[in-house]
């Protein structure tokens, strides 16, 4: 501070005093750059090829911002001193534009904008016969459209055009508001995690998951299963029904193969009848008769699958049935209740449950042959040795695989998941290989001494008296 009170000749003050002065004037200071000011202010910018002025105006915060006045880009400008009743030469004269230019930008609804003028394209001879064709067929595809008009141009420019026609013949299929009555309806669907999971072999996979969502209610279950087969796919429905405690009057599908496309398989009509409810295969790009278990896929993919990691299927089904039970717990928001609060309004409508379904999973009748194994799906499970040539029933279902002769249980095993497993039993194994030891070396049966039987004995059979039988 010394140079300053020497240039200003201060001399009865101390430099404490003077920095305090300092220090005032310079909070004043910036009050004064920052203040807000009312009106328009005149700056000149500098540009490289010419100086330009520009109009100012201070925002609520303080700062400057700049109007351009050039063209419409002070749009706002305009209209806010139109507005104002400010005429429109005064305002083309403040501005230094042209009043035509004041008279379009009053005018105009929005910012201006560059729209071309229509024309003809090379489209435009073609567009007649394309949508006579689109008014027959709309889903033809662009390339054979292309093909029946004679198009030789650009197939991407012709694929835009055929688009922008073609919503003018596609037919309307308007979605409306379901609403599901309690044990009516529950809607199935299989989910496929996307992430593979680690099977008996080493190899990882895409399994499926069989998904079931009240519709009334909104409660879930879920289950992941080996295969999409009809097989592994009843099955599965019968453990979440079990689950459950009752079946829905009708069950929604959405044309899974192992249900049936247009028409239900043969196992998946006996299902049904045995449990007294309807199946109904959904006609094809229908998802809205399906949306509430298909938001719930959507639901496990954002909330389930993130940061989640599984050892093996049933370490994802312990996972996923936490999760289900949280989940069933909580607020819906269309319904504005708890899944687990309506649940017995749904299932008291249900139908009851049977104790049991015959002929459900994978079953087979044969007779074991010398090679004793048996095959469910893709693997092959070793059988009791001492079966072969005998007829044995094989039955498997989610978990565990077994074979029966005659009501005896003559193998049981955990079922693979993995594909083209064989599953060797070592007990089996010792005892075919013990029976093949006896059959290549048989044993000599002892000789008997006497062989010769007494007479009489065949008398006593036939009843006949040898002393009456003699001569006399």
């Amino acid at each position: 501070m010394d140079k300053p009170v020497q240039s200003l000749g201060i001399t009865g003050l101390s430099k404490s005093q003077v920095s305090e002065m300092g220090e005032d004037l310079e909070v004043m200071s910036s009050k004064s750059r920052t203040r807000r000011l009312d009106g328009l202010y005149t700056f000149v910018g500098g540009c490289r090829r010419r100086l330009k002025t520009r109009q100012m105006r201070r925002s609520k915060s303080g700062h400057l911002q700049r109007l351009e006045s050039d063209h419409y880009g002070g749009l706002g400008l305009i209209r806010g001193l139109a507005a104002d009743g400010v005429p429109k030469a005064e305002i083309a004269r403040k501005l230094s534009i042209s009043r035509t230019t004041v008279i379009k930008a009053v005018a105009s609804d929005g910012p201006p904008k560059y729209a071309r003028a229509p024309a003809p394209t090379s489209f435009t001879p073609f567009e007649v016969r394309v949508r006579q064709l689109l008014s027959e067929t709309p889903d033809m595809p662009a390339t054979v459209l292309a093909e029946r008009v004679g198009w030789t141009g650009s197939i991407r420019w012709f694929r835009d055009n055929v688009n922008r026609v073609r919503a003018d013949h596609r037919p309307v299929d308007p979605a409306d508001r379901l609403s599901w009555a309690a044990g009516d309806v529950a809607q199935c669907d299989l989910w496929f995690p996307p992430r593979k999971l680690l099977l008996e072999d080493g190899s990882r996979t895409l399994l499926p998951v069989l998904v079931m969502t009240c519709a009334y209610s909104r409660f879930m279950l879920a289950r992941m299963i080996p295969t999409r087969k009809t097989p592994d796919l009843l099955m599965g429905l019968w453990v979440l029904l079990t689950q459950l405690g009752r079946v829905p009057r009708r069950l929604i599908w959405d044309n899974e193969p192992g249900i049936g496309r247009g028409k239900l398989t043969e196992p998946a009509a006996v299902f049904a009848g045995t449990l007294a409810t309807k199946i109904v295969l959904l006609p094809p790009r229908d998802p809205e008769s399906k949306g509430v278990v298909e938001r719930r896929n959507g639901f496990f993919e954002t909330s389930f699958m993130p940061g989640r990691h599984s050892t093996s299927p049933a370490d994802f089904n312990a996972q996923f049935t936490d999760l289900l039970d949280r989940a069933n717990s909580r607020v819906v928001r269309t319904t504005k209740t708890r899944p687990i609060d309506l649940i017995e309004a749904d299932q008291a409508a249900m139908l009851g449950l049977p104790p049991a379904v015959l002929h459900l999973g994978w079953r087979n009748h044969l007779r074991l042959g010398w090679d004793y194994y048996v095959r469910v799906d893709t693997n092959d499970y070793s059988v009791d040795p001492r079966a072969i040539g005998l007829r044995v029933d094989v039955a498997a279902d989610l978990d565990t695989a077994r074979v029966r002769h005659g009501g005896r249980l003559v193998a049981e095993h955990p079922r693979r998941w993995a594909r083209g497993m064989t599953v060797t039993d070592p007990t089996y194994v010792t005892a075919a290989a013990a029976l093949r030891h006896a059959c290549q070396h048989p044993t000599s049966s002892p000789e008997v001494a006497d062989l010769v039987r007494d007479l009489t004995d065949y008398d006593k059979a036939f009843g006949i008296d040898a002393e009456q039988m003699r001569p006399r």
